[in-house]
Order: structure tokens, then sequence, then C-alpha cells
């Protein structure tokens, strides 16, 4: 993917079961999307409570946010209800979408967790901003943000 691209509508299923698209997520206005690798693991719990954390900026930003990652529906739900996190964990277990945005790791035919990357999509589902930092977990909510403020598009 790169900036100023059309994103190709998706859809994933949520923590609880609901499918969710990218064309409903982006209806209201722009999306940040953060891929994390593993839910529950230290980074990730780390990175998500910053995004839980800033959820109030991106709302009067007038963006909304969604985590996507391979786990189950199952340990999205845990890791969402653990944490206290109301926006949506997506599900991708197939890695569908995080080829899509080219964050998918392979060692030859075996997947591993995802990158850990985060992009604004804005309401024409275009690619306006992205970041990636496997050791920096502030950086992603932290810079997409100033991406919102900042935002020239």
């Amino acid at each position: 993917m790169k900036i100023d691209e059309k994103v190709a509508d998706f859809s994933l299923l949520d923590q609880h079961g609901v499918t969710r698209s990218l064309s409903e997520l982006t209806a209201n206005g722009p999306l940040v999307i953060f891929f994390y690798p593993l839910a529950s693991s230290g980074g990730c719990t780390k990175e998500a409570c910053h995004f839980r954390d800033l959820q109030a900026e991106f709302t009067a930003a007038g963006a909304a946010m969604v985590g996507i990652s391979t786990d189950s529906v199952a340990k999205q739900l845990n890791f969402a209800t653990k944490n206290n996190f109301t926006y949506p964990l997506l599900s991708d277990r197939d890695g569908a979408v995080a080829d899509l945005f080219g964050v998918r790791r392979r060692l030859l035919a075996k997947s591993l967790p995802t990158k850990r990357a985060t992009f604004i999509v804005d309401s024409a589902q275009i690619l306006r901003f992205q970041i990636s930092s496997e050791t920096n977990m502030d950086v992603h909510a932290n810079s997409a943000l100033a991406a919102l403020t900042d935002r020239a598009w």
C-alpha cells in the first residue's frame, strides 16, 4: 500500500463475532488501523492500551480506530475485555488484510504474526498515513493523532 492509494474494501469479524467492513468503519470519517502481532502480549497490550487512553483525542479529531491481528475472535474478546477496549478488534485469521497492507510476515510457507504498523484511511478509503515500529509502542498512536491533527488531505 502506498499513500494516496485506494484501499480495497474488506470485511472481518470483530471480537464479538460481528462482521465489520472497511466501508462501514470509514463511513463517518477517517479510520486509524493498527496492526499488532499478538493479542495480550506485553508490547501489544502497551500499544493497544495507549490507543485506548487517547481514544477521546481520536474522537475529537473525527477519527475512529480499530486494531487487527491474526488472533481468533475469542482471543480478541478476551484481550478487549481484560483491557476495557471499546473499539473493535478484528480477527484476520488468514492474513488476507495483513497481505493487503503489506504487514504479513512469512517464513517459507509458514505464516508468522503480523508486523506492528499503523495506517489512516480516509472516508473515501484512501490511504493517508502509515508508520511502522516494532519497538516503540507509543509512536503509533502519537504519530497517528498528530497526522490527524495536522492533516492536509
